[in-house]
C-alpha cells in the first residue's frame, strides 16, 4: 500500500476489508520506513512545476496553516508550545518512543526556527521504525485470545493532492480528516463525545490543534483552548496522543498508522502503564496524509 502518511493505516484498512469480505481468515498488516536512508531531510517534495510548489517542504506547508490559524483566531506561538510540552511529557511514559524527555514552554518557544512560526520542537523527528497488526475473523480471534479488540469503523477520504492551490482553501482545517472521521463515526454508531482517547497525526504541533477541530472534539477555532485547558491531557475530556504522538515517536511514514493502532490497542487492553487512560473502551487512530490530501480514521473498541 502507498498512500502518503496514511499508508500503514490504509494497509490495516485493506486487511480488515479482505477479512470482512471473506477472502481471508487472518491477515498481517505491516508498516515500516527507513526514513534516515532517504538521502533527504524529512520528506521534502518533488517538483512538478518550475515555479509552483518549487522548494516546498512539509514544514513550509504547515507553517502556512499555523500563520493562517493565528491570524484567523488571534492566537500566538504559545498555543503550539502547549502541544509540544504535553506530548513530550506523555512520551516519557512510552518505552518505545524516540524522544523520552520533558520540555518546557520556554524551551519550545526559544528553539531555532525551522519555518516560521514552527520551531524545532514544533516538528516531529526524522525516525526509522516498524509496526504490525494481525486482523482475523471474530470467531478465529476468540479462539486465539479471550480479549480480542473489535474494529468498529474505518474511514478514508482523499481530496486534492495540492489543496493549498485550491481557491478558497483556508488551511485552518482539512476536509479529508473531517470526511474520514464522519464515515468512521457513522460505521461505529458513535459521536466524538463517546471516545475515550485518540491518537492523531501531530506531524507538527499546529496539525494536532487542527485535528481536534476536524475530528469534532471541539468547535472550529477552539482547538488551541482544548489543549490549553488540559482537555487533551491524560485525564482530560478525550485524551489525545497519550503515547506522545509523532512528536515523541517520530514519523516513519509507513509505520505510523499501525503504531497508532498499537497504542490504542494497549490502551483498550489496559496495558499502557503510567500513560493508561482510565476505563478506556473506545479509541480512535487518525492519519493525515501528504499536504492534507488524505484522511484515514480507525475506531477500535474492546469487548
Amino acid at each position: 500500500m502507498e498512500n502518503y502518511c496514511a499508508s500503514g493505516m490504509d494497509a490495516f484498512r485493506n486487511a480488515c476489508m479482505a477479512v470482512a469480505a471473506g477472502m481471508y481468515e487472518c491477515v498481517l498488516a505491516l508498516g515500516f520506513e527507513k526514513l534516515r536512508d532517504s538521502g533527504r531531510r524529512g520528506l521534502g517534495t518533488f517538483g512538478n512545476h518550475p515555479v509552483v510548489g518549487h522548494g516546498t517542504t512539509a514544514p513550509s506547508l504547515f507553517a502556512m496553516a499555523a500563520n493562517r490559524y493565528f491570524k484567523t483566531y488571534g492566537v500566538t506561538r504559545d498555543v503550539l508550545a502547549k502541544v509540544a510540552v504535553k506530548n513530550h511529557h506523555n512520551g516519557t511514559m512510552s518505552p518505545k518512543a524516540h524522544f523520552q524527555m520533558e520540555v518546557t514552554e520556554e524551551q519550545v518557544l526559544g528553539a531555532p526556527l525551522i519555518c516560521s512560526p514552527l520551531g524545532l520542537f514544533d516538528c516531529c523527528p526524522t525516525t526509522d521504525g516498524a509496526a504490525a497488526a494481525i486482523i482475523c475473523r471474530a470467531d478465529v480471534a476468540r479462539s486465539i485470545r479471550s480479549d480480542p479488540l473489535l474494529v468498529k469503523g474505518l474511514g478514508l477520504a482523499v481530496t486534492s493532492g495540492e489543496p493549498y492551490l485550491k481557491p478558497g482553501f483556508a488551511y485552518t482545517g482539512f476536509p479529508a480528516t473531517r470526511q474520514a472521521a464522519q464515515s468512521a463515526y457513522e460505521q461505529a454508531g458513535i459521536t466524538p463525545k463517546d471516545l475515550d482517547l485518540a491518537e492523531v497525526h501531530d506531524c507538527f504541533t499546529i496539525t494536532e490543534i487542527l485535528n481536534y477541530e476536524d475530528l469534532g472534539l471541539c468547535p472550529p477555532g477552539e482547538g488551541w483552548r482544548y489543549v490549553a485547558d488540559g482537555r487533551a491531557s491524560i485525564g482530560g475530556d478525550v485524551p489525545v496522543n497519550p503515547s506522545g504522538g509523532l512528536k515523541s515517536f517520530g514519523h516513519p511514514i509507513g509505520a505510523t498508522g499501525i503504531r497508532m493502532i498499537y497504542e490504542v490497542s494497549q490502551q483498550l487492553w489496559h496495558k499502557a502503564g503510567a500513560r493508561q487512560v482510565k476505563d478506556a473502551a473506545i479509541g480512535l487512530a487518525h492519519n493525515l496524509g501528504g499536504p492534507g490530501a488524505v484522511g484515514c480514521v480507525t475506531v477500535l473498541g474492546n469487548a
